[in-house]
């Protein structure tokens, strides 16, 4: 323990398809309700503080940047930051869901945008990954600043759900006090097993389009910082190992896909997590391989509670009533609530 079992989660009648409940929610769900206060913040280098034996890696240095970020104020005296997935924003409808939620429950909302991804893109040449946990930390660092919150929880979907993962992990015990709970929804939390479900012909039209998007991100690069980067024989890319390759792992200090990939995935910093955390990943999650579901981790860690829904897909998780939350989003906030 702590596996939480058997999950609460039943899926609607007709929804049970794994890649059902993932697409459902990105073409026909409007959430309403949450109105953004928008701030940009300048980060560089960040005072960040890891567990002993984890050391800084080279994308933690100087780098004068922006992030932008949205608040969604109710005058609360807790708050929660969102750390959304690949190529998403605070604008989709998993986060907008999830911010309107926690507001009903008694919590303001800071959800973040990655390096590039609020509509502008960001000044660097390297981008976000993810590992890139001092991004997370400038956000903590300006909630904090405001001084005004005694509780603070992370909630990460997706790449941000193994984000917050490593987040918790490599600063164990030096978590600010104020961080009391944390909730990850659909985190592959072994990339490289992740990278080679995702690349399996089942999830072509998944990988097309992030494919489509990372190179939307790279041209637009390219025109603020030209030569520095070319999308030349972009189309010979089919996967993540390709991306990634040529240019996750060059952009950011690693060596290559494998070690973006062994060095970045959270499943290795669970043991450290000091944090109480819900991991929620759904057995029928078509981006996540066997490897992305810690069972013997939660086991051993008795502030990391693994719930496996038999159904869910990747950030589904589709629920049908008069609030119009979906249970991630109710389960999520009972479990944030609580600590």
């Amino acid at each position: 323990m702590p596996i939480v079992e058997p999950s609460s989660y039943k899926p609607p009648l007709f929804f049970s398809n794994g890649h059902l409940q993932t697409i459902f929610p990105h073409f026909f769900r409007k959430v309403k309700g949450v109105n953004y206060l928008r701030e940009r913040i300048d980060i560089g280098v960040q005072n960040f503080s890891f567990a002993p034996g984890v050391q800084a890696h080279p994308s933690t240095a100087a780098d004068p940047d922006f992030l932008d970020l949205d608040w969604s104020l109710i005058g609360a005296e807790r708050v929660a930051i969102i750390s959304h997935g690949l190529e998403g924003n605070s604008g989709r409808s998993y986060v907008l869901g999830m911010a309107r939620a926690l507001n009903r429950a008694g919590w303001d909302v800071l959800a973040w945008n990655f390096r590039g991804c609020s509509g502008e893109p960001n000044r660097q040449l390297r981008s976000y990954h993810s590992g890139a946990t001092e991004d997370l930390q400038a956000a903590v660092s300006e909630v904090i600043s405001r001084k005004r919150y005694q509780q603070i929880a992370l909630v990460g979907f997706s790449l941000g759900g193994n984000l917050t993962l490593k987040y918790l992990g490599e600063r164990a015990e030096a978590v600010d006090a104020r961080i009391k709970s944390a909730a990850a929804i659909s985190a592959p939390c072994d990339l490289a097993g992740s990278s080679r479900r995702m690349a399996q012909p089942a999830n072509k039209i998944y990988m097309r389009r992030f494919l489509k998007m990372l190179h939307q991100k790279i041209r637009a690069k390219m025109e603020i910082l030209p030569g520095k980067l070319d999308d030349a024989g972009f189309e010979k890319i089919k996967n993540f190992k390709d991306f990634d390759d040529r240019y996750t792992a060059p952009l950011h200090g690693f060596a290559s896909a494998e070690d973006y990939w062994e060095k970045c995935s959270s499943r290795q910093f669970l043991p450290r997590v000091a944090v109480p955390t819900l991991i929620i990943n759904a057995r029928n999650d078509p981006f996540l391989s066997e490897e992305c579901f810690p069972i013997e981790e939660a086991r051993r860690n008795p502030h990391v509670f693994l719930e496996i829904p038999e159904s869910g897909g990747h950030v589904g998780f589709v629920e049908f009533n008069s609030a119009e939350e979906y249970w991630s989003e109710r389960r999520a906030v009972e479990f944030l609530s609580n600590r």
